[in-house]
């Protein structure tokens, strides 16, 4: 079984996909740009290699394991802290806001076929689930690598570090709202692909509201996973 795990490992295109990691945090327009030249050459719009995925839970294993050595001194409460992040936070969600996109788009975002003689095309389930992963590793590293680091003041009291911690949510949400945009703009047989972007209109709106109200999202999770140690 470990051979097997080890071929499966070397049969991973890991450059490229820590390629497309950097460039979803810099530049994700040349990551769907790459998407349009996937399509050409495998004939679908969604990843054939399960890299992305398997990368993204490994990082996401690790700080959250970094979260435990930090503010929990239990084993069991650490893996089960540990699996609820992997399954709820990413793979659950993921299933979930992928369904979503993918049935919307398919029912109510597709360009009408001018004749009979078009080949139909849909959204692809895996794609949707794509762009869900490619939206994620952002925020990822807002909202758990450099939310890290700045937990220490993120969860003070005053109003400093409400303020940070609502900015720094409010950047992690939109920025993944707007990659979510680029995954269902670059498209062509969708329209009103703005659709995706509406949602930070209401972040930008709800953090304001946040703010005055003295509600400090680290805080928050903090408490709900480390509530005996924060």
């Amino acid at each position: 079984m470990f051979r097997l795990i080890i071929e499966k490992w070397q049969q991973m295109d890991i450059e490229y996909t820590f390629w497309q990691m950097l460039h979803l945090c810099t530049s994700p327009k040349v990551v769907y740009q790459h998407t349009k030249y996937h399509k050409q050459t495998k004939n679908q719009w969604a990843r054939d290699d399960p890299a992305f995925v398997v990368i993204c839970s490994l990082l996401l294993a690790v700080a959250t394991l970094a979260y435990c050595a930090a503010y929990d001194h239990s084993t069991a409460h650490t893996l089960l802290v540990i699996f609820s992040v992997l399954f709820f936070h990413f793979i659950l969600t993921g299933v979930f806001l992928a369904t979503f996109c993918w049935f919307l788009t398919n029912s109510y975002l597709r360009e009408e076929a001018p004749n009979s003689y078009v080949v139909e095309q849909r959204v692809e389930w895996m794609y949707a689930f794509d762009v869900h992963c490619n939206s994620f590793f952002p925020l990822f590293v807002l909202l758990y690598v450099i939310h890290y680091f700045l937990s220490p003041l993120l969860v003070a009291h005053g109003f400093i570090p409400v303020l940070l911690s609502n900015l720094l949510f409010m950047v992690g949400a939109s920025y993944y709202h707007y990659l979510n945009f680029l995954g269902y703009d670059v498209l062509p047989f969708l329209e009103r692909t703005t659709f995706f972007l509406y949602p930070i209109g209401i972040v930008i709106v709800l953090s304001p509201i946040l703010i005055l109200s003295g509600f400090n999202p680290s805080s928050y999770f903090m408490n709900m996973y480390f509530s005996r140690q924060i």
